[in-house]
C-alpha cells in the first residue's frame, strides 16, 4: 500500500509555465497536465514521478472506489491527489480489442506511466496552488521562491524543414475513396483513416511543448516524458473522465478552420453546426460510445447529456458531444478501456470491423498517436484526453498523427485539407513544415 502524498497550500499564484520551468523541465520522468494559458476554471498538474514498472497496477485501479460511501474529490485541493500520470497507445488496445496490428514501430512505447511522487496542482478558477509530495512543505516552499518571475517566453524552434509525409496526398486521396468502397458494401459506416508525418533530428520535447502551448492553445494538453521518449499534446478531447463512479466521454467529430474575420469564422461554426454529413458522423461516434459505455455501466444509467456543440479552439472549430453512465461497481480502468478503447472517434463504426478495414489501408502502426492520456487517482479518478494534435518524440526524433472521419459523403479534397489543418500547428512547433498538397 503506497501512502497517500501530504499537500500543502501555497501562499500565492505562480504561474504553471514558470513552475514547470523552474522545477521540472528538465527532469527525465516529468508531466505537465495543462488546462491552456488563459485558463480560467479546470486544474493544471505539473511535476515529477518515477516509473511505473507494473502496467497492471495501473489497469487494476477500482474506479469505483470514491463512489463507496459518498466519497467525493477535496475540493480544495483537487481531483487529483495521487496516483499516475502517463499514456496508452493506440495499437495495444486495438490488439486488446481484437483487431489486426503489425509490428510495432519501435518509436515510443505503447504504454508509459510514471507514479507522481512531486508535483503542483493549479486550480485556475480560485487562483491557488497546492504542493503534494512526501515533503509537501519543502516543495511549497521551493515553488513559493520560484512566484512572481514571469516565464521566458518559448524558444522558437529551429527550422528542420519540410516533414516526411506517410502517405502523399493523391494516395490518401486514393485511401479515402476506399472507404467509401467498404462504406458502399456496408462493411462500415464511418472510418477513422490517418497518416503520420515524421521529423528527424534532435528535438527538445519540453520546449516544443511550450511553442505548442503558445501556438495552440487547448483545456486537455499535456506534456509527459519518460526518459528518452516524450508526448506533448494540445488535445482538443477529452476521452475519459471519471469522479465519484460516473465515466463521462466527449466524443468529437466534424471539423472547421478558423476564420481570418469574425464574420467568417462565425460563417464557418454554423457551416460546422449546419452539415449533415459532419452531423451524421458525430451522432454515429455517439452512437458507438452509448454501446462501449454500456459494457460497463448500470443499466439504464446511460445519457447523452450533450448532443452536437461546436466548441471554439485557436486554430479550429469542433463539433462535440457528451456521454455518460454510471459504473458498475468494481469496474477497474482496465475494464473501461477494454470497453471503450481505442476510442470510436479514432476507429470508426461498427468498430471491430472499422479497425480491420483501417489497419489493412493504412498498412503502418499508429504507434502513440489515437490513443490516450492523462491521469489516474488511486481514488479511482480519471482524466484521459485522446492523442491528437499531438507529437510524439523518440531517440532520433518525432512524429505527428493526422486524419479525419470518413463517411460516404466525404469529399476527398476536403479531407485531405483538413489533416493539413491538423498536422500544421504540430509540425510548426518543431521547425517543421507539411510537404505541398497537404
Amino acid at each position: 500500500m503506497i501512502a497517500p502524498l501530504a499537500a500543502v497550500a501555497l501562499p500565492t499564484w505562480l504561474d504553471p509555465d514558470r513552475a514547470f520551468q523552474a522545477g521540472f523541465a528538465e527532469h527525465p520522468y516529468s508531466f505537465w497536465l495543462d488546462a491552456g494559458p488563459d485558463a480560467a476554471i479546470g486544474w493544471s498538474w505539473v511535476g515529477s514521478g518515477r516509473p511505473e514498472a507494473d502496467a497492471d497496477a495501473v489497469r487494476l485501479t477500482d474506479l469505483t472506489a470514491g463512489a463507496e460511501g459518498g466519497v467525493e474529490p477535496d475540493a480544495e485541493a483537487g481531483p487529483f491527489r495521487g496516483g499516475w500520470v502517463g499514456w496508452s497507445g493506440y495499437d495495444d488496445a486495438a490488439d486488446r480489442a481484437g483487431a489486426p496490428t503489425g509490428a510495432p514501430d519501435g518509436a515510443a512505447p505503447q504504454t508509459v506511466w510514471l507514479r507522481a511522487e512531486r508535483f503542483l496542482a493549479f486550480d485556475h478558477a480560485r487562483r491557488r496552488v497546492w504542493a503534494f509530495a512526501a515533503d509537501a512543505e519543502t516543495l511549497a516552499t521551493e515553488a513559493a521562491g520560484w512566484a512572481g518571475a514571469a516565464p521566458p517566453p518559448a524558444s522558437a524552434p529551429r527550422s528542420r524543414g519540410m516533414a516526411v509525409a506517410r502517405h502523399l496526398p493523391g494516395a490518401y486521396a486514393d485511401l479515402i475513396a476506399e472507404c467509401r468502397d467498404a462504406i458502399r458494401e456496408g462493411d462500415a459506416y464511418q472510418l477513422c483513416l490517418t497518416t503520420r508525418f515524421s521529423v528527424a533530428g534532435d528535438i527538445d520535447p519540453a520546449e516544443s511543448f511550450r511553442a505548442l502551448r503558445a501556438a495552440t492553445a487547448s483545456h486537455h494538453a499535456g506534456f509527459v516524458r519518460s526518459g528518452s521518449v516524450a508526448l506533448a499534446s494540445a488535445s482538443p478531447e477529452r476521452f475519459l473522465e471519471v469522479q465519484g463512479g460516473v465515466v463521462r466521454t466527449h466524443p468529437i467529430k466534424g471539423t472547421r478552420p478558423r476564420g481570418d474575420d469574425v464574420v467568417r469564422d462565425a460563417l464557418l461554426a454554423a457551416e460546422l453546426l449546419e452539415s449533415p454529413k459532419e452531423r451524421a458522423e458525430n451522432v454515429m461516434i455517439v452512437d458507438l460510445m452509448r454501446n462501449d459505455l454500456s459494457r460497463v455501466s448500470v443499466a439504464g444509467s446511460i445519457a447523452v447529456d450533450r448532443l452536437l456543440d461546436v466548441e471554439s479552439y485557436p486554430a479550429v472549430h469542433q463539433l462535440v458531444s457528451t456521454v455518460s453512465g454510471i459504473l458498475r461497481p468494481g469496474t477497474t480502468l482496465g475494464d473501461l478501456l477494454d470497453a471503450a478503447f481505442p476510442a470510436g472517434s479514432m476507429t470508426g463504426a461498427p468498430k471491430l470491423s472499422a479497425m480491420t478495414i483501417l489497419h489493412g489501408l493504412e498498412a503502418a502502426p499508429r504507434g502513440v498517436f489515437a490513443g490516450c492520456f492523462g491521469w489516474v487517482g488511486d481514488d479511482g479518478a480519471a482524466d484521459l484526453a485522446m492523442i491528437i494534435r499531438s507529437i510524439v518524440f523518440h531517440p532520433g526524433g518525432a512524429y505527428v498523427g493526422a486524419g479525419g472521419g470518413i463517411t460516404w459523403g466525404s469529399d476527398a479534397a476536403a479531407e485531405v485539407a483538413e489533416v493539413g489543418v491538423k498536422a500544421r500547428g504540430p509540425l510548426r512547433a518543431i521547425g517543421a513544415e507539411l510537404p505541398p498538397g497537404w
